[in-house]
């Protein structure tokens, strides 16, 4: 089938839509700067969730990824980010009938028993109809919405100016690397049949991994734009922390936290987009993975410096702890600025250095790291600011999803044992040779 181009002409039409409502926001935002008008910040957040709020696609995503990277952006933005929806209204039969032909060609429909007219899920990216096969399995086929690599192409393009907005307002957090980090995996989200060979690679990662299930790919009937795999019945979670007991929630999040860390610390490979809508729950507690467009596969090393990191915390060990912020990709930490960053990192760690049965975080707050977050910005900020490696972006992205999934849950559990059981024996040469033979077999080395 013809791969959809990434034109000029689709991307002009979405620069003149994007930026006409960034146009006012960045206008007063830049006020305080150059014509010495004082601007409230608060203010400014409210109307950039304004102008984004009437826009879909990926800067939508972009704008919820940002919200929940400690330090990306002030914390009156963050506020206002998470605030905004990734759902997006489904595009109608006609699209779904020309698209379907356009990857399985003009007798699709022939290759399923049935196919569901209404999408079951829409969001930013593409929507999802079931199906069923000729043998009787239930289908979710995944359909990216049309124009997608000249609309990504044109949002990246406008997130490196929200960025440079965000950097004149505050000069804590220099967000270059932010922003390509962001860009590539977004780019890598467009392609679908990267996105199955992630599928193969999880239910490699995990096939002894009890109360978690990963879909299967269907090959034959997916494309770079038209994923299809098995259908896993669940229920969102959001229904379930609302009405089931302590103790099976308490699997659910001891589940949850085999399904992310299991494939980091025997792998290196971590899924970077814990946001609720991507799991489900079944009535055993066990949980379902269900996308797997954001993936992020990291040095062994850096792995090792996460475990590092640990120990320096546990054992007081300043020394460590710089030996650990160096393998993040933190080049040459001051002792300052290892103080600032241990702020961050005692946070995260707290529950794994307490053996104890708690909640993941006991201040009872609601929002999973935001008073941290701040205090660590306010210290950036006295000492002119940092600029966030690469690597650090997703890890913690996926450590503050879970955190907050956690919370939602209201787990009690001795995360110190359930850590410890993990990490266990680790070794950074059979992570390295796992994660060579991982790669290799779901055909993700080349």
């Amino acid at each position: 089938m013809p791969k959809e181009k990434n034109t000029l002409r689709k991307r002009v039409t979405r620069y003149a839509k994007v930026s006409t409502a960034m146009a006012g926001f960045g206008a007063r935002a830049a006020g305080k700067r150059y014509l010495g008008i004082d601007t409230d910040r608060q203010k400014q957040a409210e109307r950039l969730r304004g102008a984004l709020g009437g826009l879909k696609g990926p800067l939508m995503k972009v704008a919820q990824i940002l919200s929940t990277i400690p330090d990306a952006v002030p914390k009156e933005y963050a506020m206002e980010l998470a605030q905004l929806q990734s759902d997006a209204p489904s595009m109608g039969w006609p699209f779904v009938k020309r698209r379907m032909a356009a990857e399985l060609g003009p007798a699709w429909e022939k290759k399923f028993k049935s196919f569901d007219h209404e999408a079951s899920a829409a969001a930013s990216l593409g929507q999802v109809h079931k199906a069923i096969s000729h043998d009787g399995r239930q289908l979710a086929c995944k359909l990216q919405y049309p124009d997608m690599a000249s609309t990504v192409e044109a949002d990246l393009r406008q997130l490196k100016l929200v960025l440079a907005v965000f950097e004149r307002v505050d000069r804590a957090v220099s967000t270059g690397k932010i922003q390509a980090e962001i860009a590539d995996r977004l780019r890598e989200e467009l392609d679908y049949v990267r996105e199955a060979k992630h599928i193969d690679l999880y239910r490699s990662m995990l096939a002894d991994v009890e109360g978690v299930h990963v879909p299967e790919a269907i090959k034959p009937l997916s494309t770079d734009r038209l994923l299809t795999m098995t259908w896993l019945e669940g229920e969102r979670l959001v229904n379930v922390a609302a009405k089931r007991p302590l103790k099976e929630r308490n699997t659910i999040a001891m589940n949850m936290f085999r399904a992310w860390y299991t494939p980091f610390y025997y792998f290196g490979v971590i899924h970077g987009d814990p946001h609720l809508g991507n799991y489900t729950v079944r009535k055993d507690n066990s949980i379902n993975l269900l996308d797997f467009g954001c993936i992020r596969v990291f040095k062994p090393e850096f792995v090792q410096g996460v475990i590092t990191l640990y120990k320096a915390l546990r054992e007081h060990k300043p020394d460590l702890a710089v030996e650990a912020y160096k393998a993040w990709g933190f080049n040459s930490p001051s002792k300052e600025l290892v103080r600032i960053l241990n702020i961050w990192a005692e946070f995260i760690y707290a529950p794994l250095l307490e053996d104890k049965t708690r909640l993941i975080e006991e201040t009872n707050t609601g929002l999973y790291g935001r008073e941290t977050a701040n205090k660590m910005h306010r210290e950036l900020r006295k000492i002119g600011g940092i600029e966030i490696p690469r690597e650090f972006v997703f890890m913690d992205r996926a450590a503050i999803g879970l955190g907050s999934v956690f919370l939602r849950l209201k787990a009690e559990i001795n995360w110190y044992r359930m850590f410890q059981d993990m990490i266990g024996g680790f070794d950074v040469k059979t992570l390295a040779k796992n994660q060579a033979k991982a790669l290799k077999t779901s055909g993700l080395d080349s």
